[in-house]
C-alpha cells in the first residue's frame, strides 16, 4: 500500500491517528508529530505531542483526560511541592520515566528521532512516529501580558490570557525531519492527512519548517485536512478561544480561509454540512462526516472516511 502522511498536534491528532493505524499497516503509516511545544521542565525534556502519539498508539492513554498514562500516580509532584519545586506542570510518576530516559538518551548523543523511535519499540508502538524536526522550535505566544511560551500560556496560565499572534523561536535554523521530508517528495505518498489538531500551534510550526510547504505543493498526493471546529467550538483546546481573539469567526469556513492555497479537501462534521458550498467556492473539496471522536470505532470511522475521501482525488 502508498504511504500516508499524518501531521498531527496532541490529543485530538493523536485520535486520529489512532483510527488510522487500525486501518492501516505500520509500513504505510507515517505520523509527525509537532515538537514546537517541547520544553524542559524540572531539568528534564518534556515533548507532550511526541509522547501523546505514543501513549495513544500504545493503548496505555489516559482516555478520560487525553493526555497522560491510564492508572498514573502523583507521589513524585507530592514531593516536589513539598520540596517547594516548581509544580505548575504536573509529571506523572509513570510519565517521569520516559522523560528521564528521554534525557538519558538524548546525553548519549542520540538525536530526538532515534530516541523517540526506541520508546515506541519498547512500547510495542509499530506505526512510525516522526519529530516534525531534530532541531529545537519553541512556540511564543504573544498575548496581552506578554510573550509567554506555549505551555506557560496553556497550563500554568490556563489560557486566560488574549491572544495577539504567534512566533517560532528557532524555525529559521530548524531543518524538517530527513524522514518526512523524504517522504514528501516521495511519487510514491498516497496521502497527506492535516489532523484535526490547532491550526496556529500544532499545524503551523511544521508547516513553517524550510522546504515543508514547497514539497507539499509539488508532489501530486492529496491534502486533506480535517477541521478542529465543529458547531463553533473547539473538542479539546483553546483552539476557539484564539480564533475568536485573532478576530476570525470560530467556524470551518475559517478553517478552509486558513488552510486554502495548501490543501485540496476539507473533512467538516455534519454540524457544520450548511458551510459545505462555500468552502467549496474557494476552491477546496468537502466531505461531511462525524468527525467527534468519543470512541474507538469514531475514530476508525473517521480515519476510514478521510482516506476514502483521499482516494477519490490527486493532485495534478
Amino acid at each position: 500500500m502508498s504511504p500516508v502522511l499524518a501531521l498531527s498536534g496532541g490529543v485530538g491528532g493523536a485520535k486520529l491517528a489512532l483510527g488510522l493505524s487500525k486501518v492501516l499497516e505500520p509500513e504505510a503509516l507515517t505520523v509527525v508529530a509537532n515538537t514546537a511545544d517541547d520544553f524542559e521542565h524540572l531539568g528534564l525534556p518534556i515533548s507532550p505531542d511526541l509522547d501523546t502519539l505514543m501513549y495513544t498508539l500504545a493503548g496505555i492513554n489516559n482516555t478520560e483526560q487525553g493526555w497522560g498514562l491510564e492508572g498514573e500516580s502523583w507521589g513524585a509532584m507530592t514531593m516536589l511541592a513539598d520540596y517547594g519545586a516548581d509544580t505548575w506542570f504536573q509529571l506523572g510518576d509513570r510519565d517521569l520515566a520516559t522523560h528521564l530516559v528521554r534525557r538519558q538518551l538524548l546525553a548519549q548523543g542520540r538525536n530526538l528521532t532515534e530516541v523517540t523511535a526506541q520508546l515506541c519499540r519498547q512500547l510495542g508502538v509499530t506505526h512510525r512516529i516522526l519529530p516534525m524536526s531534530n532541531d529545537a522550535v519553541s512556540n511564543r505566544v504573544y498575548t496581552n501580558k506578554g510573550e509567554l511560551a506555549f505551555q506557560q500560556y496553556f497550563v500554568r496560565e490556563r489560557c486566560e490570557p488574549e491572544i495577539t499572534g504567534f512566533g517560532f523561536a528557532g524555525i529559521e535554523s530548524a531543518s524538517a525531519q530527513p524522514d518526512f521530508m523524504q517522504l514528501l517528495q516521495s511519487p510514491e505518498l498516497n496521502a497527506v492527512i492535516i489532523c484535526p489538531s490547532n491550526p496556529f500551534v500544532s499545524v503551523q510550526p511544521i508547516l513553517e519548517l524550510a522546504g515543508v510547504n514547497k514539497a507539499l505543493a509539488k508532489n501530486q498526493a492529496p491534502v486533506i485536512a480535517v477541521s478542529p471546529i465543529v458547531a463553533g467550538q473547539a473538542i479539546k483546546g483553546p483552539t476557539a478561544k484564539m480564533m475568536r481573539e485573532l478576530d476570525m469567526p470560530c467556524d470551518v469556513l475559517s478553517i478552509a480561509r486558513y488552510y486554502r492555497g495548501l490543501i485540496d479537501g476539507l473533512v467538516i462534521d455534519k454540524a457544520d454540512a450548511e458551510q459545505a458550498s462555500a468552502i467549496e467556492a474557494l476552491g477546496i473539496a468537502v466531505d461531511v462526516a462525524s468527525t467527534v471522536m468519543r470512541s474507538l470505532e469514531d475514530r476508525i470511522g473517521l480515519a476510514t472516511s478521510v482516506l476514502s475521501f483521499a482516494e477519490q482525488f490527486k493532485r495534478g
